[in-house]
This record gives C-alpha cells, structure tokens and sequence, in this order.
C-alpha cells in the first residue's frame, strides 16, 4: 500500500461541529476502504491566500493514511460530490516525504528551537 497525504478546505458557513462531521465521512470513507489512518491534523479556520467562491477563509483538515491506489479516485470523487469541500488535494508520499513527517510528529524540529534558545538564555 502506498501512503498519502490529503489536504481538504472546506467552506467557513459551517460550524465547528458540522465540519468535524464532515472530517468524519471522509475518514469512513476511508477506513471503509481498506485505509490506515497514519495522522490527522486539524489546522482550524485560516485566511485563505485567494477568495475562493467569494470566501477568504476556510477550515483546512490533513490527513495522512496508507491505501490502496483504487481507494484515492473514490475518495475524491466523493470530495468532488460534497459541496462542503472547496478545494482538496491528495499526494502520494516518497520515502523524504514520509521521513520527514515521521520526524515533524516525532517533533525532531522543535528540539533544535529549544536548544538555541537554552544556549542564548546561558
């Protein structure tokens, strides 16, 4: 199976609580397939770089996950479907990719962060 990543924006007319049942479609939709759930990230409400549909912000959800080549077309045919989803996209990691991910979760980079700032408190 190969890992990807999946970015979705959805629109900022729902609430907090429509929009995590919408994550949660998407991740049965997932896991129905035959999908492992390797991360989430939930980024919140963020201002968008361009309007899109007449919207500067929307709520922008991460997931990454193994699966099936055949599963990606069926998941973004439903993200295609639902309304809720303004813009969406889905890549296949390479083994960089997935280290680094690894390393960002791990949190690899804020361990070097917090040794220069102990070295400039000294």
């Amino acid at each position: 199976m190969q890992q990807y990543e999946s970015v979705i924006i959805l629109t900022p007319l729902l609430s907090e609580d429509v929009a995590k049942e919408v994550i949660a479609k998407f991740k049965n939709i997932l896991t129905e397939g035959g999908a492992e759930i390797v991360a989430e990230d939930n980024w919140g409400l963020k201002k968008l770089a361009y309007p899109i549909q007449k919207k500067t912000t929307g709520f922008y959800h991460l997931t990454e996950f193994k699966a099936p080549g055949e599963l990606i077309k069926k998941l973004e045919l439903e993200y295609k479907r639902d309304e809720r989803v303004m813009r969406f996209l889905t890549i296949a990691l390479d083994k960089h990719a997935i280290a680094y991910n690894e390393k960002k979760r791990s949190g690899a980079f804020n361990k070097k962060a917090e040794t220069k700032t102990e070295e400039v408190a000294n």
